[in-house]
């Protein structure tokens, strides 16, 4: 953006002492929108007072946060987004200029392979078994136990391109290439767990919510282990829950990614960080289903 005698004054300001100056200064900055972006690069790169600097590396920051708000918002507004587009615009949250080209090439390609050694003769488990082959093996996924001292495992594209992330990440790429591949498999909301079933049929969200399907069985995205309806009632017996109806019933891509946001969020609880935090919640909430 061309600096004008406005933009100009406005910056001379950014090292006033008097909060409410600064925060007068921040809102007009803020009108510029992104655009205004490389001309704060430009005054960072040639400011040496540290303060002002992390003045100024905040101001970029609530820009990019201000145009994710609005992507979320755009993502949001259909009946039912791309799995993997909400969890790449989660990336950009940490990574604004987040490219997913790469991202995507890399999903279809695993998706290529799996399509490859699919057919219409195979059951169900075998269709998953050969999901597990290409995803865990041909591609390499690992899986731990979500960590919030692991941010990186939260961000779809540090987890494709170190191969490794935790249950809800692995879980997106997991269910997207079903999605992908016409596979009725949708996470489902065990309490404690981040779990995939494969269902009986194809669930439409556009619908009022009912219970009139069926899990034939549960998926584990860490690394593809398959459990039976046995499997899952006696795990609620160990944790001493009680069943109910709503925990088999298929989760929304905007319920997934709100959860992502959620678990992110928990990664910056310190004080420091809390703004972060807040503002996770906050995407979180205009993504609720």
């Amino acid at each position: 953006m061309h600096e004008t005698k406005e933009i100009n004054a406005l910056f001379h300001l950014l090292d006033d002492p008097d909060q409410e100056v600064f925060d007068t200064v921040s809102s007009k900055i803020l009108l510029f929108g992104k655009e205004i972006i490389p001309n704060l690069e430009h005054l960072w790169e040639n400011t040496l007072d540290e303060h002002i600097q992390e003045r100024i590396e905040l101001l970029i920051h609530r820009v990019h946060y201000m145009d994710l708000q609005e992507l979320f918002t755009d993502w949001a507004s259909v009946d039912s987004p791309d799995l993997m587009k909400g969890a790449i615009l989660s990336a950009r949250y940490q990574f604004p200029e987040l490219s997913p080209a790469p991202i995507i090439a890399e999903i279809e390609r695993i998706k290529r392979n799996i399509w490859l050694e699919l057919n219409n003769y195979l059951t169900p488990l075998e269709q998953i078994n050969v999901l597990n082959s290409m995803i865990y093996n041909y591609f390499g996924l690992k899986g731990e136990e979500i960590s919030y001292q692991r941010k990186n495992q939260f961000f779809i594209n540090q987890v494709v391109e170190a191969k490794k992330g935790n249950p809800i990440t692995n879980g997106i790429i997991y269910q997207s290439l079903c999605a992908m591949l016409d596979l009725p498999v949708y996470a489902v909301n065990i309490p404690r767990q981040f779990i995939l079933a494969y269902y009986d049929s194809f669930y439409d969200f556009s619908e009022p919510a009912n219970d009139d399907f069926r899990i034939l069985f549960f998926i584990d995205p860490i690394q593809g282990q398959i459990y039976t309806q046995q499997d899952v009632e006696t795990y609620f017996k160990r944790v001493s829950v009680h069943p109910l109806p709503s925990y088999y019933r298929p989760q929304s891509n905007k319920r997934i990614i709100q959860l992502l946001l959620e678990e992110l969020g928990k990664c910056f609880q310190s004080d420091k960080d809390q703004y972060k935090y807040n503002e996770l919640l906050n995407l979180g909430q205009i993504v609720q289903p």
